[in-house]
């Protein structure tokens, strides 16, 4: 059975439903469908209708749902969601509290929060501790404001990356799995989401979110191990099988760490 990966994210608006059996289509690991940023607020009940009137039609594939924040939405929202199993987790935007996600939970669905302001980011050390987390997402342009940063400068880049430094390690304390990396905003740069998506493998992040199909490729190419490192990761656990203990392998030490990085590759691949 192959493996079941989460590289790419993709975001589709809940007014536009006839979207989401395309972004099923496309090759986006993971569909989410989105009640907050992407409907304007007097468009709220709107968007519940007609996804709830898309779940009530479709015996359809798994979707993630991004929840609006504040009241009474957030509570319309997951009472929404709770009926339907194809919605198999919730994303909680603006997640700063525990109660937040444990309200999230209650509903019977996996939580994703996505720290996207300094109240989340000084309470991650808590969050990331709470009952019924999935995996923690990062949402870089709603905290790049919050925090007052200069968009595309390094100095930006430089403050976030101690954000995404603390994401990593709070879902590694916390026994979750890796986090997700932050949208690209920019649809047509495919090298600039490739590169960001690089960047995030190489922080420890184990997928991304997109706001569209072009971006999908991109992200798959980055997060997908080359052949070579398959190869390498394949022949390091076929030789642990005979060895007791550490042995080298094209003269480099594999011990039990390099061992553990074998599996963690093979891992993001469909076998």
């Amino acid at each position: 059975m192959p493996i079941k990966q989460h590289r790419s994210f993709l975001f589709v608006p809940a007014t536009r439903p006839e979207r989401i059996n395309k972004a099923h289509a496309s090759e986006a690991d993971v569909v989410i469908v989105d009640l907050e940023d992407a409907v304007a607020p007097g468009d709220k009940d709107e968007a519940r209708r007609l996804l709830h009137g898309y779940l009530t039609s479709t015996c359809g594939p798994e979707i993630l749902v991004r929840v609006n924040s504040t009241r009474p939405e957030f509570e319309k929202d997951l009472a929404m969601c709770a009926h339907f199993p194809s919605v198999t987790g919730i994303m909680l935007p603006k997640a700063e509290t525990n109660q937040q996600i444990e309200q999230a939970a209650a509903c019977g669905k996996p939580v994703w929060p996505i720290i996207e302001s300094a109240r989340g980011l000084v309470s991650l050390q808590s969050l990331a501790f709470t009952k019924g987390i999935e995996r923690l997402t990062l949402g870089a342009l709603d905290l790049a404001t919050d925090l007052n940063l200069e968009p595309g400068t390094s100095g930006a880049t430089t403050l976030l990356d101690q954000c995404r430094y603390q994401l990593v390690v709070c879902s590694r304390a916390a026994k979750l799995p890796p986090p997700i990396e932050s949208v690209v905003p920019e649809i047509h740069d495919t090298e600039r989401v490739e590169s960001v998506a690089r960047r995030a493998v190489e922080m420890g992040f184990a997928g991304m979110l997109s706001i569209h199909p072009k971006q999908i490729p991109s992200i798959h190419k980055a997060f997908t191990p080359s052949e070579n490192l398959v190869l390498w990761a394949r022949r390091v656990l076929e030789s642990a099988k005979s060895v007791d203990g550490a042995f080298q392998l094209d003269g480099q030490m594999v011990d039990e760490p390099v061992i553990n990085r074998a599996k963690s590759l093979l891992a993001r691949v469909r076998l």
